[in-house]
């Protein structure tokens, strides 16, 4: 029948097999095929959960988009798909978001089993703050696009986090720095999980320096949010103010306008335009 068929997003380890939940495990096995960026890897895994798959499908960067029509026809039937990817969660530049799109749209349940996740792994431990963050995966690699993204996260408020090859940190780190200011801080977390893991903390100054020494493995930068702008003096108001005023606005309408424009209280830039020497209208 139609729209009874399950898509499940497995989280596989990013480094430690202990990480694998039991219920990852559990699904596993009972997936009437499993999906995957790498059949040989995906393989190591499963025999190392004991898990022996009924059949293993392709599906990465290169094969989702080709995949997802037969893939559909099998939950069209009523199969159970388990998708996994080399390391993490699904989804999350990784395959996967394509194939959940088509499987939501078609009307067939997806479901999640959470686990290691290297985005959140390097949040939490940075020591940076948590609350509010975003994720911009890997940054473009040059030209325009990559100086436009930089311009933008340097005046975003929230933890931004990103992911880089070993080969280019060096580059984005001084770029970074060039893009934020030398003093803004970050944590740079390597081989999360494993044997070497490391999570560096520092200035993006420093952070240069560390990546001269050509650091290997999985690399995720947390980087400090933008500091929240000064609020503007007294002086700024009242010229701006002054400037409406001298348009012909009424107190209401400059004070409003002012108040818009540096984001500050409306009450109170009324109230300073009342302390002017003349009374405006």
């Amino acid at each position: 029948m139609i729209g009874r068929g399950t898509l499940v997003l497995v989280a596989t380890p990013i480094g430690n097999l202990g990480d694998l939940a039991p219920r990852a495990i559990e699904e596993l096995a009972r997936a009437d095929v499993v999906c995957c960026e790498d059949t040989r890897r995906t393989g190591r895994l499963l025999q190392h959960a004991g898990v022996r798959a009924r059949e293993l499908c392709l599906v990465n960067d290169h094969t989702e988009y080709g995949a997802i029509p037969k893939l559909l026809d099998r939950l069209d039937a009523g199969e159970r798909i388990a998708i996994v990817t080399d390391a993490g969660t699904p989804g999350i530049s990784d395959p996967g978001e394509r194939l959940v799109a088509a499987a939501a749209a078609a009307g067939h349940a997806v479901l999640v089993v959470p686990g290691p996740s290297a985005v959140i792994a390097a949040l939490v431990a940075s020591g940076l703050p948590t609350a509010r963050f975003v994720f911009e995966g890997f940054l473009p690699r040059k030209g325009v696009a990559r100086d436009q993204r930089l311009l933008e996260l340097a005046r975003e408020p929230r933890t931004v986090v990103c992911y880089e090859a070993p080969h280019r940190v060096a580059r984005t780190l001084t770029d970074l720095a060039n893009a934020f200011g030398s003093t803004r801080r970050v944590a740079i977390a390597r081989e999360l999980t494993k044997l070497h893991e490391e999570v560096w903390r520092g200035t993006l100054a420093d952070a240069v320096q560390w990546a001269a020494n050509e650091p290997r493995g999985e690399i995720v930068l947390v980087i400090d949010g933008a500091p929240a702008a000064a609020p503007p003096d007294e002086h700024a108001l009242l010229e701006a103010l002054c400037a409406q005023l001298a348009l012909g606005a009424t107190v209401k309408d400059a004070s409003t306008e002012v108040a818009t424009r540096f984001g500050v209280s409306r009450r109170a830039v009324y109230e300073l335009a009342h302390t002017l020497p003349r009374s405006p209208r």
